[in-house]
Order: C-alpha cells, then sequence, then structure tokens
C-alpha cells in the first residue's frame, strides 16, 4: 500500500480490483468476494474476463455522493 494522499477527483471512472482494496483498505480477494456476493458489482472486460468497478460505487461503499448530486 502506499502513503500518498488518495484524490478521488483524479481516479478513473473504472478501477482495478487492486485500486479498489487499497481505496478501501481490505485485501482484493475481499472485493471479488464482494462482486459474487452483489455488494459491489463488478464490470468484466476482454477477453480474460478482468473485472473493474464503477467509481460511483467505491465511493458510495464509503459514505461520499457525487459532487453533482444534492
Amino acid at each position: 500500500m502506499s502513503d500518498r494522499k488518495l484524490n478521488l477527483d483524479s481516479l478513473p471512472d473504472l478501477l482495478t480490483v487492486r485500486e479498489v482494496a487499497e481505496i478501501l483498505r481490505v485485501s482484493p480477494l475481499t472485493i471479488k468476494r464482494w462482486g459474487k456476493r452483489g455488494k459491489l458489482p463488478a464490470i468484466r472486460i476482454n477477453s480474460r474476463g478482468d473485472r473493474r468497478y464503477k467509481k460511483e460505487a467505491v465511493l458510495w461503499l464509503l459514505g461520499i455522493q457525487p459532487k453533482d448530486q444534492p
């Protein structure tokens, strides 16, 4: 894990398992489990089926609402 300050505004719209795990301070395995349980749905990309997660869903888990919503 890095010690750099997390800048939520600079995050891409789709995040990798590792990025989400770092943001939420849990293991990548936990992120994958949450996906299977529906707590954090994954988007599958490419032929390998790599997982990506919507930034809005990750922020929602943190209790952060997007700035453009009331």
